[in-house]
Order: structure tokens, then sequence, then C-alpha cells
């Protein structure tokens, strides 16, 4: 479902594989131990196709039309969520699980919408009481020649101090400057912000330092035929506003195994971790938090790894990189590695415990954690995060972040 581990040896600087999670051996021990009949962990079906999702994880050019499903070949769904994402308006695809809990499908006269991306979040339970979990997603067709950007973050929402504003466009932008200039963000109180290109698919936005709590920031979208490329044209004219809580910034020392999370400046707490092992560091600089999940799966051999691992209930999923570093709890590692030691594949567990806890320090951070906080990683053996792996815009000085801009 998630992508989770780094493949140890293999790191190339322009795409960084996936990262995460703890030694094989614990693991298979653990993985040993919760197997039984009926089980999704020790079933003898392939451990992906636990929760089938229809359209494939990652598909393109999903007609309006297509068959939208979520399927459990044993046990029951627990619960599902389909949603269109990364729009000024986040629209629930409306439906509903069986009565024998195996399937779910939309209601009636639902229908995608074109040019749009939708994510799947479902959630099984099985006879024994294990929890499975897997989130998709899929990209509806965009008509001929045009072209629309997903952004983060969504409307309406409140988000953390270090949110970037992140356009990733379907199809490859040449006339930067255009397309640059068609999106205005602005807030109050005002600040300065700029633009800054990944490549030609990508349009990040962010002000010189954090935004101050308490800033309403507006996106206003004007690419309808705006020309981003010879004869392609937007098709996008929309406004988004996001509210800028509270300040949280929390600094992970892989040195010393521990997190300190501060608000306000002030020290709130000083939390004890396990990093990532000498073999499979956890990135080095600042990250933003971009996801949240009460229960995920992580996979590895969806970043580059064997069958090392595939935990299906992983509690209180922070993503904090695309490539697949995570802040989560972990319930299979001995308590004394949190705070001593380092054995995750470049992931940050805190402890937790199966089905997740609100008493735990994960489930206590969760709680107090927006999409768009800072996670800030230092004394580790790795390489400072690249900043087109996730939101690590922040990693770029204000001058070479301005540089990275079509309007200079």
């Amino acid at each position: 479902m998630t992508d989770v581990a780094k493949k140890a040896g293999t790191r190339p600087v322009t795409a960084p594989p996936g990262r995460c999670l703890l030694a094989v051996l614990a693991l298979l021990a653990v993985l040993t131990g919760c197997s039984g009949a009926g089980s999704f962990i020790g079933g003898k079906g392939k451990p992906q196709e636990a929760i089938r999702v229809v359209p494939a994880d990652r598909a393109e050019d999903v007609r309006a039309d297509s068959r939208v499903a979520v399927e459990v070949p044993d046990g029951r769904l627990e619960s599902v969520r389909v949603r269109r994402i990364e729009d000024a308006r986040e629209q629930e695809v409306p439906g509903r699980i069986a009565e024998d809990g195996h399937s779910w499908a939309p209601v009636k006269g639902a229908r995608l919408g074109l040019a749009a991306k939708y994510s799947v979040d479902a959630v099984a339970v099985d006879g024994g009481g294990h929890r499975a979990a897997r989130h998709t997603t899929f990209t509806t067709a965009v008509p001929k020649d045009r072209f629309i950007g997903y952004f983060k973050p969504e409307n309406r929402s409140t988000v953390g101090t270090g949110m970037i504003v992140s356009f990733e466009f379907n199809r490859p932008v040449t006339r930067r400057a255009a397309v640059e200039r068609a999106i205005r963000v602005t807030a109050d109180p005002p600040v300065a912000v700029a633009g800054h290109w990944f490549g030609r698919s990508r349009l990040d936005f962010r002000p010189q330092e954090y935004w101050r709590p308490g800033t309403e920031v507006t996106v206003d979208i004007g690419l309808a035929d705006v020309e981003g490329a010879p004869g392609v044209y937007g098709s996008q004219r929309k406004t988004v506003r996001f509210t800028v809580g509270r300040e949280q910034t929390s600094r992970v020392d892989a040195a010393a195994h521990t997190m300190e999370v501060r608000r306000d400046g002030e020290l709130v707490s000083t939390v004890p971790v396990t990093a990532g092992s000498a073999t499979t560091t956890t990135y080095n600089g600042k990250m933003v938090v971009s996801e949240m999940h009460e229960v995920t799966r992580m996979d590895g051999r969806t970043v580059g790894f064997g069958g090392e691992y595939d935990i299906k209930d992983v509690p209180h999923a922070i993503r904090l990189t695309k490539s697949g570093t995570f802040l989560h709890g972990n319930y299979w590692s001995d308590e004394d590695v949190f705070g001593s030691s380092n054995v995750s594949h470049g992931c940050i567990g805190l402890r937790d415990v199966q089905g997740g806890s609100g008493s735990t320090p994960a489930g206590w951070f969760f709680d107090r954690t927006l999409v768009g906080d800072v996670v800030e990683v230092v004394n580790s053996a790795d390489r400072t995060v690249a900043p087109d792996n996730g939101l690590g815009g922040w990693n770029l000085g204000w001058t070479t972040w301005r540089a990275g801009s079509a309007l200079r």
C-alpha cells in the first residue's frame, strides 16, 4: 500500500527510493507469531491481494464510467473511503459495503470526474481480529490537448507553518513563465511568496520563512486557456484557501535517539525514537508532513526490497517524503530500542501498540500533528533529503529558491 523502505546501496539523487522499518529477523518473528488460519498475515493468498482495489494503484487515464470496487476474499471490510483529492473541492464518492462485508461499490449513478485525482483508503478485519489497510490513488482521463495541476494543500484545510503549496502537472510544461504567472499565492498578513520549478512538471510556492500562525493563504489558479506547451492549454480556474494553524516543529536527533517537540518555540516533550539502521539510514534535513493515516500498510516490495517485510496494520503513520520516509507507530520492536538504538529501514519509529493507542508516544504525537508540520532530522549518517522529495523545499536557501522561478 505505502512506500516505506530505502533499498540499501541504491540511492539515485533525483528519485530517491523509499525507506523504512526495522530489521528483517525481528519482523519475521512478528509475522510468524501473528499467523493463523484465516489471517491476512498468515493466509495462503498473495499479501498484496488481501484488499483488492479497482482501478489499480497509480492507474492513469481512467474513464469516467470505469468500474470502481474494493474487495476482500477473506474477512470483511471495516471502512472504505474514495475521495477526489488535490483539488479545490475535495469530494467523496458515495458508496456502500455489501452486507457480507466482502466488497464495496459506488451507489447507483455515482460517476468519476474527468481530469481528477482520486484516493482509495480501505481497512479490513479478518476472523482473527487482524487489521489490514490499503491506500491507492488513480487519475482520470484529461481531455485531449488540456493540462491540469494536482495540488496541495486541500481547500479550507488548516495546516502547519511549514506547508508548501505544490502543483504536479499531468503534462510537461515548456512555457513555465506563463503557467507560473497564472498561479497567484497571497497571504494575510502579507508576505512575499515565490515559486520554484522542479523539472517541467512540478511547481512549488513558499515564503522565505515558515508561515506565521494564523495566516490566511489564498491560491488563485487561473490556468484556463493558458498555453503550457505548444498546443496544450490549461483548464482550471478556481480559488483555494487554507489557514495556517499553531506552530509546531519537531527535531529528531538520530544519534541521541530522541525527538524534541516544540510549540511556539517552547519545548513540549522529548520522545524516545528509533531511526534508520547503519545500512539504511534516515535522511537528514527538514521534511514536511504531507499525509496522515490512522493505520496503513507498508510493503517493502513497493520500494525496491524483496519480501523482507509486509506489515498491513502500521499505526499512526505520518508521511514525510514522497520516497517513503514515515514517522510511525511501532509495536513489533522491543521497547528497549526506543531511545537507545536505530533499527529501521529509514523511518522514524515511536513506541505503539497493535491497533494504535492515544496513550502511547506515537498516538500522542499523531493526535497533535497537522499536515504541514515540520520534522527535522539531524546527526544521521545520511545526506540531506532532496528538496523535491516530498515537500523538502525548506532545505534550499531563499536565494536558491527564488532562482528556481521562471519569473526571475
